[in-house]
């Protein structure tokens, strides 16, 4: 079987970090400061992110944000499909009602993610707003949702894996691009 193909580094560490700097203003200005902000990271990469976001808004603002995870594994509309799907454990140390919520993730692709991140959030409470930061948009949506902060919009086919490396899940930190067509080809008829 033919392995997926690196075609291209889209983001470096240093590029990450400044799209991370530039979303940290534009959530401080379009809330008007940080004061009733709480960052919630969805499970897994999305949540090595919040942290890095919250740090840059605390650099910014004097205070640092609270920052929770998000597992959405059961709340996904695929999770009938899945034989056993991976449980993380979600953690929110704070009351999300009435507060301006900004969910956190990697990519952005069919946007059913983040639909599964909206009924696991509300299961929690009422926020005042949920708004949407993510590193990567690559386009390709099956729901009406949309990012309010955007590090990088990519352009992708289907037949591309957009991929964000972050620790402490990944050994490097950077966006890329891999062509998945050779190992989606030597699937045969699974």
């Amino acid at each position: 079987m033919e392995q997926p193909r690196l075609k291209a580094q889209i983001m470096d560490e240093q590029a990450m970090a400044r799209a991370l700097t530039r979303i940290a203003h534009e959530i401080i200005e379009r809330n008007e400061g940080a004061s009733n902000l709480a960052l919630v990271g969805i499970v897994r990469r999305g949540a090595a992110l919040a942290p890095l976001l919250a740090d840059e808004i605390a650099k910014i603002e004097g205070t640092r944000p609270p920052v929770g995870t998000l597992d959405v594994s059961f709340y996904r509309d695929d999770v009938r499909r899945k034989i056993a799907p991976v449980e993380f454990a979600t953690d929110i140390p704070f009351d999300v009602d009435a507060r301006d919520i900004v969910l956190v993730d990697d990519v952005l692709y069919t946007g059913r993610t983040i639909r599964a991140a909206l009924d696991a959030l509300i299961d929690l409470g009422r926020p005042r707003t949920v708004q949407l930061a993510v590193m990567v948009d690559r386009g390709h949506r099956e729901l009406p949702i949309r990012a309010d902060y955007v590090g990088k919009n990519v352009p992708s086919s289907r037949e591309e894996d957009v991929r964000v490396s972050i620790a402490p899940y990944d050994s490097t930190t950077s966006v890329e691009i891999w062509d998945t067509v050779a190992e989606k080809n030597q699937g045969g008829a699974n």
